[in-house]
């Protein structure tokens, strides 16, 4: 990769960047993702403005996925009524490959770092899902600058 940062996150924003593959072990939780912008505080960016990132890689060092919830939610008819209740679901350890492969052009609300908790909300097909990763630190890498388009 032709730029890299460290523990940049916040230098960032990841809202409706599409989810290419999530690839995570014991050792490994990298996110492949493409419509990542990059902010004009990002040490790499010399143009200083904000611009985006496609075939961006964003792995979490020293891993440990926590847990994937899939978020419940309420149904209300037109007269506001409530017809539907399903509550959120912590997904089990043996359906996370699943999940993630479910995860191919997903889009990314955000992605947070709460004192080494790292948080993706995810819009899937299937629904929207919290996963919480806690790592040492994160990296960024991407090949090239692309402008943002307003």
């Amino acid at each position: 990769m032709n730029y890299s940062t460290s523990n940049e996150l916040a230098h960032f924003v990841f809202t409706d960047a599409v989810i290419g593959e999530i690839e995570s072990t014991k050792a490994v939780f990298n996110v492949y993702m493409d419509n990542v912008t990059i902010l004009p505080e990002n040490s790499c960016n010399r143009d200083i403005r904000t611009m985006r990132a496609n075939e961006f890689t964003l792995r979490i060092l020293t891993p440990t996925l926590e847990e994937i919830m899939k978020e419940g939610f309420k149904k209300y008819n037109a007269d506001g009524v409530l017809t539907e209740t399903v509550d959120d679901v912590v997904v089990a350890p043996e359906e996370y490959k699943e999940i993630f492969e479910g995860m191919r052009g997903a889009t990314i609300y955000s992605i947070e770092n709460k004192d080494g908790r790292y948080i993706f909300s995810v819009d899937a097909d299937d629904g929207c899902y919290v996963i919480t990763v806690s790592g040492s630190a994160d990296r960024e890498e991407w090949d090239r600058f692309l402008v943002k388009e307003m």
